[in-house]
């Protein structure tokens, strides 16, 4: 693999936001783009991550900041930056839709073979795009937040769903995970929930516990990290079919 990335600027209004662009250079032709929308930290170590790894799979990865100039807070200054996007479900995914746009005009990337992933918060921006019936095969929730539905936003549903929680997860509980189900029922798509015995919120972040020490909520979990990201894989490739062969 020849690892390559790029640091991309572009606006949705007034505010410049930023992305992470990574794909592996020896792979030729228009391969699927997947869309990382990082947990509430933002575009960080992360999230960068992650882009390495989608791009080792072959897909070309962009993973956006979606504060604007690359801001990743924490602490007081976290619930600062985070509220006005819980506030406003419409900026929310102005954001991530001006994230899939640049993701979609890249070279390499199949503008008809896009997917989406997210973190925490960010789970809950991939849902979303779903939502508003974005240009997406299929998004993929790792311990995202679940908010509420519009009824008529689930029969426009069009992208599949895989959603991957926690069952020890107090800010995700299961009874949230219950009422996402009896929605997704409701829509005329693709959607799976896996739910991950002994893991908490955050599973899939190793520094969870530096980031966030003594938080009871919060905590790693390897195997659920490990079987999310195997599901992730296989999802994809159901989604990409034999457009697309994984790489071992």
């Amino acid at each position: 693999m020849s690892l390559q990335t790029q640091s991309l600027r572009f606006t949705e209004g007034a505010t410049v936001l930023h992305g992470h662009l990574a794909w592996d250079d020896d792979l030729t032709g228009p391969r699927p783009g997947v869309l990382i929308c990082p947990d509430a930290s933002g575009l960080g170590p992360e999230a960068q991550r992650r882009a390495a790894m989608l791009a080792d799979l072959g897909y070309v990865a962009l993973a956006i900041d979606y504060y604007g100039d690359g801001l990743q807070p924490s602490g007081e200054a976290l619930m600062q930056a985070i509220a006005p996007l819980r506030a406003d479900v419409s900026l929310l995914r102005r954001r991530a839709l001006a994230g899939l746009a640049q993701l979609q005009a890249q070279p390499l990337v199949d503008g008809a073979r896009l997917a989406a992933i997210g973190y925490c918060f960010g789970g809950t921006m991939a849902l979303e795009l779903a939502r508003a019936d974005a240009a997406l095969r299929g998004v993929v929730s790792f311990h995202g937040g679940l908010t509420p539905a519009r009824e008529d936003e689930l029969a426009r549903m069009r992208a599949a769903v895989l959603l991957l929680t926690g069952a020890d997860d107090p800010m995700v509980p299961l009874e949230a995970v219950a009422r996402f189900g009896e929605e997704m029922r409701r829509t005329p798509v693709d959607w799976q929930v896996q739910v991950y015995g002994g893991a908490r919120h955050a599973f899939t972040r190793p520094d969870v516990h530096l980031r966030s020490p003594g938080n009871p909520a919060l905590g790693y979990h390897e195997a659920a990290d490990r079987r999310s990201w195997q599901a992730m894989r296989s999802f994809f490739d159901e989604l990409f079919e034999a457009e697309h062969a994984l790489q071992d």
